[in-house]
């Protein structure tokens, strides 16, 4: 017998949505609403708004180095979520595999993502620092030149690095459930063939595991364009020479560093724009090619 209480009243079940339907239009919905407003105006710290229309976007459109904040912020995002996807498939293969342990292994691989994203930046600034860090000296005994404080590559391969090893945690959790629901016939099946572990990952896992993995990738890339700010804020503030300033820290400087408002919020609306729009193509793909059985 279920003990689901189903109600048929309209006003009770508006009642229970009404804390989250607050929360939501104090919190989501009238923010959004103010920096769209904010965005056709002149408004900074101290002095009264002015109406400019769209010449705050205008503004924006010629500016190259925000044309370079939007490409670099393409290309980090891209890099972030194809690297925590396929680090994570693999770490979840790998953990599927064991039989002793896994528990273990499994809690050691999500553990970071417990952190605080500020947390996880200074953990890495210590694992990576030019001079202190435990990693440095390894490094250059390769003969690789560590000084990301002033090299922009390898201070965008640096931060893109930390932002992975943060996610990676996150993305297990649902990896390791979509592959366990995987049919023991088809791994039997698999094996019998003589097909090695990676390719049956490639082959048999994978396909199957499409509607988490593009769900993965959704996330991901929302993580990648608005979690990752302390990352960028603590290990490098955009720099050097604007290497990895990417949009969420551009229209953070604009907005707390330049006190330029209506600037920082018609960055915000391009920004929600660009992901927007990501969104809908992620979201058209996946619904071409997810594997929903049947």
């Amino acid at each position: 017998m279920s003990t689901r209480e189903i109600f048929d009243s309209r006003i009770e079940s508006a009642l229970l949505l009404l804390p989250t339907l607050l929360v939501s239009v104090v919190f989501l919905y009238y923010p959004t609403a103010l920096a769209f407003r904010t965005s056709f105006f002149d408004s900074s710290f101290g002095r009264a708004e002015v109406f400019v229309g769209l010449e705050n976007y205008v503004g924006l459109v010629t500016s190259s180095g925000y044309h370079r904040s939007i490409v670099i912020s393409v290309v980090f995002a891209a890099v972030v979520v194809v690297g925590v996807v396929v680090v994570s498939l693999y770490l979840t293969f790998l953990i599927h595999e064991v039989d002793t342990g896994q528990g273990l292994y499994l809690i050691s691989v999500i553990w970071p993502y417990a952190l605080p994203p500020a947390v996880g930046a200074l953990v890495f600034l210590f694992i990576t620092h030019p001079t202190l860090g435990v990693l440095t000296g390894p490094i250059e005994s390769l003969g690789v030149e560590v000084d990301w404080f002033n090299n922009g590559s390898q201070a965008f391969v640096v931060v893109a690095l930390a932002a992975i090893w943060k996610q990676i945690g996150y993305n297990v959790i649902f990896m390791i459930a979509a592959m366990n629901n995987v049919p023991d016939t088809l791994t039997e099946t698999a094996e019998l063939d003589g097909v090695g572990g990676l390719r049956r990952l490639v082959s048999v896992y994978v396909p199957i595991m499409t509607p988490t993995i593009f769900f993965l990738v959704v996330i991901n890339t929302i993580y990648a364009f608005f979690g990752t700010f302390a990352f960028v804020d603590l290990l490098t503030s955009g720099g050097p020479s604007n290497a990895t300033n990417i949009l969420i820290f551009n229209l953070y400087q604009e907005g707390f560093s330049f006190f330029n408002f209506g600037v920082a919020s018609a960055k915000s609306v391009v920004l929600f724009v660009v992901v927007g729009v990501l969104m809908f193509v992620q979201f058209r793909i996946t619904d071409r090619y997810s594997y929903y059985g049947g």
